[in-house]
């Protein structure tokens, strides 16, 4: 299945050979993944990768991993993606990391309302949930701005550099969703 979105500033796609570059450089960056993961080695990234360019269908249980570009000069900003969790009751886990570049300027919450909305009008996915450490605030913003509610608290969920952190668990009811700015 082959994804092109737009929003008023992005173009939200499907990731292609092109974008190793790109993928290799957000995932090997320690300032970026420092809630999300330990480094890990460009071999397993690059099988992270061909994982992610294979034919993506929903009920796989696979990741669709999309690329976020700006519209008027096709910057890279960073990827955004979600997996059918539970195809049965509807619930999709939503997911996004941004360049460097892409954060702190709208790009994150902007991408991800447009994942939501073609989810549901694509999958008729019932309810999205999300995933982030305690300590990643601005994740957590993203989250609430596109409505998601706070139903959870997961204690020492992840284990990150050999520390347990904490996963905060977020929701959002298909029903609820709003692209009003909060």
């Amino acid at each position: 299945m082959i994804v092109e979105l737009y929003t008023d500033n992005l173009k939200i796609r499907s990731l292609m050979p092109e974008d190793w570059p790109h993928f290799l450089s957000v995932h090997q960056d320690e300032q970026q993944n420092r809630y999300v993961r330990a480094p890990q080695t460009e071999g397993v990234i690059r099988e992270k990768f061909e994982q992610r360019l294979a034919p993506w269908d929903y009920e796989s249980g696979a990741w669709l991993t999309l690329v976020i570009e700006t519209i008027e000069h096709g910057e890279f900003i960073g990827f955004t993606g979600f997996y059918g969790v539970d195809i049965s009751l509807g619930q999709v886990e939503v997911g996004y990391m941004l360049s460097n570049s892409g954060q702190g300027r709208g790009y994150a919450t902007e991408s991800l309302r447009a994942v939501i909305d073609w989810a549901c009008l694509q999958f008729k996915a019932h309810k999205f949930i999300a995933l982030c450490t305690d300590q990643n605030v601005a994740s957590a913003r993203v989250l609430e701005k596109c409505g998601f509610l706070l139903e959870g608290t997961l204690r020492h969920n992840f284990k990150l550099n050999d520390a347990w952190a904490d996963d905060r668990y977020y929701g959002l009811l298909a029903s609820e969703r709003t692209d009003s700015p909060q």
